[in-house]
């Protein structure tokens, strides 16, 4: 099996997030089910980032194009200074632990793992300029994600350095109104990534009035950030499809829409839930698409909500084969599940869609804070030149990827509590880290402590 579909020498490179050294379960995101249920328990850094390196390799080992992205700095320690707390590095730790543990373990949250969160990207075949747009973003839903931007820019911009083919945007304002939680809730549909293809931008609320919005739990995209970041981009209107999400599916859980559709090529696959607006969805973008949408419709008395989420059926990565297939990579957890391991036989291997194969994959660190396969990606359609065009090392291949795994097994400890976030032997051990990584990669200086005068 091969994985890269290539027009022109155009391609999907999906850049996962390296799990960082301090990934634990706070139980951090509200709304996230499955944060939440895990939240004080320990955790197994080295394990979560052996287990997506180890996807990252598989992948790559099955010939598909496959990037890296390294974690944030954490702990935070300059958040938890501006919020008060003095003094070296040790004293600002404990008394944070102290008097405020939720926000030390907000600002030691590993939970850039999710690239799929980090930015939007409209590739060049859909800019006017032909460049590839980066918009970060500001993930102002919560607290321990709001810290995650400017450094994400940072690394963006230092591995898309070229402005011959690579644009940054400043993230939208961090106000609820232009609310935006990046690639986890867009999604590219074509019939080749060489060909102009069509946005879904999928929203929870609109934050000036209009339409339902959920009553348990927050929507975390509007309707003005995905507008916003299509404008940013220069996108036609005609390239653009703004989609609301059902707001009973994220009262159950689907925080993203990444939790409740995967979208690739001419395909999209999603549960009858997945939008308040089914038909006009799909209409929306059967007018669009230069190629015919192949829709791959997950009914509720096939899968409900409660089990769609607890196996992120839906965040599984949909990845296209020489051959015109497609190759399904889920969770483990889908496996355990009988109704859905029977859904993906009967509905998703029937010969009637490009879904050919279903792949399995361990990633049970990841899953247990809220994140499963699709969330550990961020998804970069590159041509040749603009693959030459990136600076460092962040190309999966099997030296990087032994380097990366030394580089693990060196520096990350095997369990990790919350209790223990405060320990500054900790925040030693993951400088050092990071300090090293970044020799690594080949990227640069984009660390808070590495800019520090």
């Amino acid at each position: 099996m091969s994985g890269d579909l290539v027009k022109d020498d155009v391609l999907e490179v999906n850049f996962d997030g390296l799990v960082g050294p301090t990934h634990n379960y706070a139980g951090l995101a509200h709304g996230n089910v499955a944060s939440m249920r895990h939240g004080g328990l320990a955790s197994n850094p080295r394990e979560a980032a052996l287990q997506g390196l180890a996807k990252m390799k598989s992948l790559m080992d099955a010939g598909y194009a496959q990037g890296v992205l390294p974690p944030q700095q954490r702990p935070d320690l300059g958040a938890l200074r501006s919020l008060g707390f003095f003094g070296s590095n040790a004293e600002v730790l404990a008394r944070a632990g102290q008097e405020a543990p939720q926000i030390l373990r907000a600002v030691c949250s590993a939970s850039s793992m999710w690239t799929a969160n980090a930015a939007t990207i409209t590739p060049s075949p859909d800019a006017p300029d032909g460049r590839v747009h980066f918009t970060p973003a500001n993930l102002q839903s919560s607290f321990h994600r709001y810290l995650e931007p400017e450094t994400t820019g940072r690394v963006l911009a230092a591995i898309f350095r070229d402005e011959r083919h690579f644009v940054h945007h400043a993230q939208l304002p961090a106000t609820p109104a232009f609310s935006d939680e990046g690639a986890a809730n867009h999604t590219r549909l074509c019939g080749d990534p060489g060909e102009a293809g069509v946005h879904l931008f999928v929203y929870g609320r609109q934050a000036f009035g209009g339409g339902r919005a959920p009553k348990r739990y927050p929507a975390r995209q509007t309707l003005e950030a995905s507008q916003a970041i299509a404008r940013q981009h220069g996108l036609e209107d005609a390239r653009v499809v703004f989609a609301q999400q059902h707001p009973d599916a994220i009262d159950a859980g689907v925080f993203h829409n990444d939790v409740i559709a995967v979208g690739n090529g001419p395909v999209l696959l999603y549960h009858e839930m997945a939008f308040l607006d089914e038909e006009k969805t799909l209409d929306a973008l059967r007018a669009r698409m230069s190629s015919p949408l192949i829709p791959v419709r997950v009914p509720s008395e096939a899968i409900g909500l409660e089990d769609a989420v607890s196996t992120y059926l839906f965040n599984s990565q949909l990845l296209s084969n020489p051959d015109g297939s497609m190759t399904l990579v889920v969770p483990g957890e889908c496996q355990e599940n009988e109704a859905v391991w029977r859904t993906i036989q009967d509905l998703l291997l029937a010969g009637y869609n490009p879904i050919g194969e279903v792949t399995v994959k361990d990633v049970k660190q990841s899953m247990r804070n809220g994140g499963g396969p699709a969330c550990l990606r961020l998804r970069v359609v590159l041509s040749a030149a603009e693959r030459q065009a990136l600076s460092g090392r962040v190309l999966m291949n099997d030296a990087l990827y032994a380097d990366l795994v030394s580089w693990v097994e060196r520096h990350y400890r095997d369990s990790l509590t919350p209790d223990e976030l405060a320990d500054p032997q900790l925040a030693d051990e993951t400088l050092t880290a990071l300090d090293e990584l970044t020799r690594l990669l080949g990227i640069g200086n984009v660390y808070p402590f590495q800019l520090a005068p």
